[in-house]
């Protein structure tokens, strides 16, 4: 029987995606791509999911591109890699990003390449101990691909992005936590269930009003002042229209916890 490169579950409001491909220490193929692209969108748009999470089986969260699954490329066109790029790993970056559910990246190993990228897109990062991220591509004589030359330096200041892409050392979980890339390091074996409860916890939340706060933060680093205000005051205008923000409202004059539907 063939074993699923991608498993996908949903419980308690929480859809799992986890690559399973150890043996390639969870090498990303086109094909476990593009099904993370779409589950993403789907998620967006599905009531029963309010949190998302990314991790990996074995050994490894996600080694980068599987380059051998890609096949042997035939002769080149002047656009080609550009093209490749913008329909591959960057789509799946962005679908990380415009996700309107919370994902949380549970880093179970190597990080590497196109998987660090991955990490770091997610909104929340969990490293376990034997974690590790590369930046992989000076090593092989590449340009930083999946929008790691975006990423980076919004997370950690641009001198600092230079230095992991121009050494391309591998980054421990403790020192990615210090630097900031991580919000939080967990021995191997309290990994899954410390993603679980955080997922829990924001999939019992107001959703709309994470997707809105998502949305304004991934944006304001993009922006000015004055645009970021005026999406602020949009963001606020929709989610005041919510039955979530109606509750949460009621539920403080009532002197009570909330209870969410995520609607």
């Amino acid at each position: 029987m063939t074993r699923a490169a991608l498993l996908h579950t949903t419980g308690d409001h929480v859809l799992f995606l986890t690559l399973n491909r150890p043996e390639s220490l969870n090498a990303l193929t086109p094909g476990q791509r593009e099904d993370i692209i779409r589950l993403l969108s789907e998620a967006s748009a599905a009531a029963e999911v309010r949190a998302v999470v990314i991790t990996g089986t074995g050994r490894g969260f996600c080694a980068g591109a599987d380059l051998r699954a890609a096949g042997t490329p035939g002769e080149r066109l002047a656009g080609d890699v550009a093209r490749t790029l913008r329909t591959g790993a960057q789509r799946l970056i962005a679908a990380v990003l415009d996700c309107e559910k919370p994902v949380i990246a549970a880093v179970n190993g190597t990080a590497a390449g196109l998987g660090a990228h991955l990490a770091f897109a997610c909104d929340l990062v969990l490293a376990a101990e034997s974690a590790r991220f590369i930046e992989v591509f000076v090593r092989r004589g590449l340009v930083p691909d999946a929008g790691g030359a975006y990423l980076l330096p919004r997370l950690v200041g641009p001198q600092r992005a230079k230095e992991l892409m121009f050494f391309g050392d591998a980054l421990t979980a403790a020192d990615a936590e210090r630097l900031g890339l991580v919000n939080r390091v967990v021995s191997d074996e309290e990994l899954e269930r410390t993603a679980r409860a955080w997922a829990e916890r924001l999939a019992s939340g107001p959703t709309r009003a994470l997707a809105l706060t998502k949305q304004l933060v991934n944006a304001s680093l993009d922006t000015d002042r004055a645009a970021a205000f005026a999406a602020e005051a949009a963001a606020q205008e929709i989610n005041m229209t919510t039955a979530d923000a109606q509750e949460g409202v009621r539920s403080f004059v009532e002197r009570r916890s909330p209870e969410y539907g995520g609607r």
